[in-house]
């Protein structure tokens, strides 16, 4: 029996669904980093970067606060970097071990997100980039839009392989 338990991706099992105008894919897991401060998420995108972050993304999570995401698996020293670097004006959490990260994209991609969500999806009301914490039918997701007709969901673990499942039924009606 190994000493630390063995880190399985939560949806390892599912695999991408296409068809009628929606993909649903399992994003790898990557890193997703909390960041709790007092500046804005444009300086905090212009400091990645400097932090060995350059292909990562910020994502708003409320009030001056940001998920960094991306799909490389970070050692502790580069998040070490980046803590260092907003020493002094803000905090960061690791949350990788714990959200895991699904996408939604096609032109029906809004319909199927309407029919569990009550964020008005329309591209003037929810522009690429805006994010919203939500419920997606039970399941509390983080909800943003990265390009005009794609989307991406952040949920705990424990409820991403039910909330793929909820995403894969409503996909097939």
């Amino acid at each position: 029996m190994p000493e630390r338990p063995e880190h399985k991706p939560a949806l390892a099992d599912k695999a991408t669904v296409e068809g009628s105008g929606i993909r649903l894919e399992p994003l790898p897991e990557g890193h997703l980093l909390h960041v709790i401060g007092a500046f804005d998420g444009d300086s905090l995108a212009n400091a990645l970067p400097t932090a060995g972050l350059a292909t990562s993304t910020v994502r708003a999570a409320g009030y001056q606060q940001w998920y960094i995401t991306g799909e490389e698996s970070l050692p502790p020293s580069r998040i070490a970097l980046l803590a260092d670097h907003l020493k002094g004006r803000g905090f960061v959490s690791d949350q990788s071990h714990g959200r895991i990260r699904i996408a939604l994209s096609g032109p029906r991609a809004a319909d199927l997100l309407a029919q569990g969500t009550a964020v008005d999806l329309d591209a003037a009301a929810f522009p690429i980039g805006q994010s919203a914490v939500t419920l997606f039918g039970h399941v509390s997701v983080q909800l943003t839009r990265t390009q005009a007709a794609r989307f991406e969901l952040t949920v705990l673990r424990s409820f991403a392989e039910d909330l793929y499942e909820m995403l894969e039924h409503a996909a097939a009606t």
